[in-house]
């Protein structure tokens, strides 16, 4: 396994908040992904969406969710096992095609499991669109690899 490159939970500490890149949404990447993942109305038609309740089309939460992971794979670069659960997600306010969204994730546990060579990694994270208006907030537990040692 190559690890050159990934930071390890030994790399890490409580506190550490790294700040993630930009992604624009665009009205074709709501469509493609609705039609794929979540085909309701309010994702789809955009006619019928823009006389619905959020005055136009929207993204899917889970749409607006694998962008956060999008962004937070491409700017943390942590040497991931797996995730372990989501405790909490909240979506605060819609995300529309046009939003340039960023955002952050900031370590609040970091649980070593050296039998294991892991730890598990609990983080909360938020994504922000271009006014700085939250529009994800949400806490993620993962499994880190531990150490480079353990590996060879």
């Amino acid at each position: 396994m190559n690890l050159d490159g990934l930071k390890l939970a030994e790399d890490l500490a409580v506190g550490d908040v790294v700040t993630f890149g930009t992604h624009e949404v665009t009205d074709a990447e709501i469509l493609e992904f609705a039609r794929s993942w979540d085909p309701q109305w309010f994702h789809l038609d955009v006619d019928a969406a823009a006389a619905g309740p959020y005055g136009g089309l929207i993204a899917s939460g889970l749409h607006t969710m694998a962008i956060y992971h999008r962004l937070y794979v491409d700017s943390t670069h942590w040497a991931a096992i797996a995730g372990r659960g989501l405790p909490e997600v909240r979506f605060l306010r819609p995300v529309r095609p046009g939003d340039r969204l960023t955002g952050s994730v900031r370590i609040v546990e970091l649980s070593p499991e050296p039998d294991r060579n892991r730890a598990l990694v609990r983080t909360d994270g938020e994504l922000r669109n271009a006014d700085g208006k939250p529009v994800l907030t949400m806490s993620t537990d993962a499994y880190l690899h531990l150490s480079r040692a353990a590996l060879d």
